[in-house]
């Protein structure tokens, strides 16, 4: 059946006003809807794209944006080196999530790396200017500025991994303290009784949670807690083997490690191999994060997987959904989603 397009009221292009009249719903509705916000129903959706088709209303991104006060493009934030962002797989995984979410939108996505002191007060100025519609934020410490800068600006943010519990904005993250229960609990249940952890940076609330998990489950299988089994690291191949080899110098009958990410473990490899330590004969190892590293190491390393593109999807809806909500500044909603989603134990030959 053909579908008739009919002129607006004013017999000039049909408004978004004229589209929501004919869909019966409000100006906002109708705006999400066409932006992709998952905050709004089936039945909806349908309303609206059909009254889109009867009118043949066509989105002016130029005026909407001016009108708006918008600028159609989000920025994600990386606040690490350049270094460790091609380094690490997380990061590309994030990157991939974030793209795939925004596919189907006409916004643009802004790739920024923030590595030192200078890049993060330029910018805080470019921020401050408003051109861009909200904010993605990946890897963010606990001492920095960049997430209550946004939130002052009243700019819509994200974070992946919140940086506590009282986190106040957006957050999506993985289940960092059940997939590091997961990891010690397999290796205490393959016989492991001397089991030493390699923590990520201690000022990211994720590294702390997986600390928490390797903790609770060595407790709760009866082994008390043991100082000289716990490394701090930053994720870092380097961290990883420095780590490694402070741990064997404290405690050589350590028989299993438990490394707060891949490319930690691939440094405590690298280290254990050197000093005749066999995986798994003597030593058990177990990363997290189930990056192509896990499946490339010799044995093939066992790692806890957390859904990383599926984090940076999520995380984008959600910005998303903060940026339709056209609520007047210094009124955004208190109730901010705090998202967790599920790990899940790879169990390799390296355990």
């Amino acid at each position: 059946m053909a579908v008739r397009h009919t002129r607006g009221r004013s017999g000039g292009r049909p408004t978004l006003e004229e589209v929501a009249a004919r869909a019966g719903v409000g100006r906002g509705t109708v705006s999400r809807v066409i932006n992709g916000s998952p905050r709004v129903s089936d039945q909806t959706r349908a309303a609206v794209e059909a009254a889109v088709a009867e009118l043949g209303y066509v989105p002016n991104r130029a005026a909407r944006a001016l009108a708006a006060n918008r600028t159609d493009a989000v920025a994600l934030v990386v606040p690490e080196p350049e270094t460790r962002f091609f380094a690490e797989p997380y990061f590309s995984d994030i990157v991939r999530g974030v793209g795939a979410a925004l596919a189907d939108t006409e916004m643009q996505l802004l790739l920024t790396l923030v590595g030192n002191d200078r890049e993060r007060a330029r910018l805080a100025e470019y921020l401050a200017a408003h051109r861009v519609d909200g904010v993605l934020l990946v890897s963010v410490h606990a001492d920095d500025p960049l997430p209550d800068l946004l939130d002052q600006l009243d700019i819509p943010a994200v974070i992946s991994g919140r940086r506590s519990a009282q986190e106040p904005l957006a957050s999506v993250d993985s289940d960092n303290y059940g997939g590091a229960r997961s990891a010690v609990e397999h290796l205490v249940s393959r016989g492991r009784r001397s089991v030493a952890h390699i923590t990520g940076r201690l000022d990211v609330w994720g590294a702390q949670r997986r600390v928490d998990g390797y903790r609770d489950a060595l407790a709760d299988a009866g082994h008390p807690a043991d100082p000289g089994l716990v490394a701090t690291a930053d994720f870092t191949e380097q961290g990883g083997r420095r780590a490694m080899a402070e741990l064997l110098e404290r405690r050589p009958d350590l028989d299993a490690v438990f490394a707060a990410s891949d490319v930690t473990a691939a440094g405590a490899r690298q280290v254990l191999r050197a000093q005749g330590r066999r995986v798994p004969e003597d030593v058990a190892l177990v990363g997290f994060d189930d990056s192509a590293i896990a499946r490339h190491m010799s044995p093939a390393l066992t790692s806890v997987r957390q859904p990383i593109e599926e984090m940076g999807r999520a995380m984008t809806q959600v910005l998303l959904d903060e940026i339709a909500d056209q609520r007047p500044a210094g009124s955004r909603r208190s109730d901010r989603p705090q998202i967790v989603l599920p790990t899940e134990l790879m169990v390799r030959d390296s355990s």
